[in-house]
């Protein structure tokens, strides 16, 4: 497990961190144990990316540290000045589908003329897989309405955009997942609210046109605006390139923060309940997702950006959506979860399929 020059002191950092955090739990210090915690998760994402064999998990690992700063700490979080921190979430989405625009070109379109039966299996499993399970786990949890309308509002959701990283990790057809992505995100609009008002309309009050023109001006209008960047400024400007990434990971983390405390309360007493409800939709859309690429003889790389594909939501925009219902703290809630939930697993199972080469041949059942 060859590490860079950082990483054992940064896992020797960890440890210090971790020993801390414990005994400020078992003298009752709830501050001391947040704080070192928080540290613990920093300090073992630094040593994860010093670590060859780690290294895709590095980001997962800050995720939880994001996540347990806004459960100890969620009064710093909750405003920005006099203004409600919620208010920035729509904002922040804005700015990393305006990333994920600048990263396309019309050739990305183009691909998916050449691989017309992967995208098309890819966007319909997707939206058929995520919010059927959803719904089911939503009723067999039976949650209150609005807890069990946000986990079938992170179903009807594109796909992550984490997921093209998981499928380059994964050895996984990465011009296949960004196709998938890119279409997914587009046909939104339409299916998303159609998609929510059939399967959770009867948990809370959808207003579809609301919420097309919500997931318009949120997803579609900020991509087309990158895609404009793409081709008046990328490549001429290099710090903005290098920052683009960069700005879609922060304002993912940032979300997350904002989310997680403002529904904090509301986590505390279903939290470990909605955990495993989101947890077997997580499995399910990555399960059910490279099984039916299977069935429909795929080749193994297919069958794996396809499982990926399916069982990676756009949380951010589940997140969004719940604030324009003004039910950040209870809709929201799924989506806090499953985006950090989803970043850990993705990273698992791309990480295990990394060390297994795909099978060229079509795999015949």
């Amino acid at each position: 497990m060859p590490l860079l020059f950082y990483a054992k002191p940064a896992y020797g950092f960890s440890i210090g961190f971790l020993l801390a955090a414990a005994v400020g739990w078992f003298n009752g210090k709830p501050e001391l144990t947040g704080l070192f915690l928080t540290l613990f998760f920093i300090s073992l994402a630094i040593a994860f990316r010093g670590t060859r064999v780690l290294k895709g998990y590095w980001y997962s690992v800050l995720i939880l540290a994001v996540a347990t700063m806004a459960m100890f700490f969620p009064g710093y979080f909750r405003t920005v000045g006099s203004r409600d921190a919620s208010f920035f979430i729509p904002i922040l989405l804005q700015a990393i589908m305006f990333g994920m625009g600048t990263e396309l070109s019309l050739k990305d379109f183009a691909q998916v003329l050449r691989m017309p039966k992967g995208v098309i299996v890819g966007v319909v499993c997707h939206y058929t897989i995520m919010p059927l399970v959803g719904f089911a786990v939503a009723h067999l949890f039976s949650f209150p309405g609005e807890i069990a309308a946000g986990i079938i509002l992170i179903g009807c959701c594109p796909s992550g955009l984490a997921s093209n990283v998981m499928c380059y990790l994964a050895k996984a057809n990465l011009a296949l997942s960004v196709s998938v992505t890119t279409v997914s995100t587009l046909v939104a609009p339409f299916l998303t609210p159609l998609l929510m008002k059939l399967l959770g309309g009867d948990y809370i009050q959808i207003n579809f046109w609301e919420m097309v023109w919500d997931i318009t001006k949120i997803v579609i209008l900020p991509i087309a605006a990158g895609l404009i960047f793409h081709y008046l400024v990328r490549g001429r400007v290099k710090w903005i390139d290098k920052a683009m990434p960069v700005l879609s990971m922060v304002g993912i983390a940032l979300v997350l923060l904002v989310i997680t405390a403002a529904g904090r309360d509301n986590l505390l007493k279903v939290g470990g309940l909605l955990i495993v409800a989101t947890f077997i939709h997580n499995i399910a859309g990555y399960s059910l997702g490279y099984w039916s690429a299977r069935v429909l003889k795929f080749p193994e790389k297919d069958c794996r950006t396809i499982a990926l594909e399916v069982g990676m939501q756009n949380a951010g925009l589940a997140s969004a959506l719940a604030k324009a219902m003004g039910k950040i703290a209870t809709v929201g809630l799924a989506s806090v979860i499953f985006g950090t939930m989803m970043n850990v697993t993705g990273s698992s199972l791309a990480s295990w399929w990394h060390n297994r080469d795909p099978e060229e041949e079509v795999v015949d059942i």
